[in-house]
């Protein structure tokens, strides 16, 4: 079984304003046994909140010298390719072969995308465009296109990423199905059950094969969670948390975003392991920053015992 990268999420703890905090709470990461930081992209959710991907990945990048950085999901449909690319470009530079392109659209907040110039209704068309072009530009092409939302005169891109940065796509449906075995490396799902993440994967592998494309080799999840020694309060932690940032109720998530112990976690996590998620992003609610980071270390000792990767 190829073995299991298990990583963490906390926009608010590692963006912190103090660089020595941020190094020390990476390097916590990072003998802990974790393997990635996973950072998210918002322009406007809910009124104003948001983080640049790209920016907190290059902070990530710069701040620890061996993790890994997922961007999932970068919101590349509300931005101009060529930029987009430019940005890849340079972070590969900076961090060869630590980077992970998470793509996806905005759906949750139809007003963070307006406000960004695009069409809502057109927001999926827009992003199956510029990724195309943005694995063309990635891959030193010279592009040429006049195409729905973009037009381009020759341009290129270089230098050419070495290796090459995963572009994996997030969502769920469909559309995400169709997107994954058309354009991408793989699949990185949130918001769904293992029995769901299992029939998606093969779907996925199902419509790559007739499309004669080579099958995509990465998967993986993002799992919100509440962690503590005490059920009831890392219930209470996880539902305060997501519910003033989802504005609905945690019971909406309770079934994909579990509350307990390192022990029940890793518990909830086997079945999406046993589906074949080879990467799998906490995005942990507790007490604190570095208990998260502890929690999240035990939860993967106990699921590499479980499942046998360790």
């Amino acid at each position: 079984m190829t073995p299991l990268k298990l990583g963490i999420s906390d926009q608010d703890g590692f963006t912190t304003s103090d660089p020595r905090v941020r190094r020390r709470l990476l390097d916590r990461v990072a003998e802990a046994g974790l393997d990635h930081v996973t950072m998210g992209d918002h322009i406007s959710f809910h009124g104003g909140t948001g983080f640049d991907g790209m920016i907190t990945a290059s902070t990530m990048l710069s701040s620890h010298d061996r993790l890994s950085v997922i961007i999932g999901v970068y919101l590349l449909g509300l931005r101009h390719p060529m930029l987009a690319a430019r940005q890849l470009s340079t972070l590969s530079q900076m961090a060869p072969g630590r980077l992970t392109l998470g793509v996806g659209v905005a759906g949750e907040d139809r007003r963070e995308v307006s406000n960004a110039g695009v069409d809502p209704k057109t927001r999926g068309r827009r992003l199956d465009e510029a990724l195309m072009l943005v694995r063309k530009l990635l891959a030193g092409e010279e592009v040429t296109h006049d195409g729905e939302f973009f037009r381009l005169d020759q341009a290129r891109i270089l230098p050419t990423p070495q290796p090459r940065i995963p572009i994996v796509i997030g969502g769920k449906g469909d559309v995400a199905i169709r997107r994954t075995a058309e354009l991408g490396d793989g699949w990185l799902g949130i918001f769904c059950s293992a029995r769901r993440f299992a029939e998606t994967r093969e779907r996925i592998l199902d419509a790559a094969a007739s499309l004669d494309r080579e099958a995509p080799s990465w998967f993986g999840v993002n799992v919100w969670c509440g962690l503590d020694a005490d059920q009831g309060q890392a219930r209470e932690l996880v539902a305060a948390k997501m519910e003033g940032l989802y504005h609905v109720p945690y019971e909406k998530f309770q079934y994909i975003a579990p509350a307990g112990t390192p022990e029940q976690i890793a518990e909830f996590l086997r079945p999406f392991v046993q589906a074949g998620a080879e990467h799998i992003t906490l995005i942990p609610v507790g007490s604190s920053i570095e208990a998260e980071i502890d929690a999240v270390a035990e939860v993967k000792e106990h699921l590499e015992k479980a499942v046998g990767t360790a």
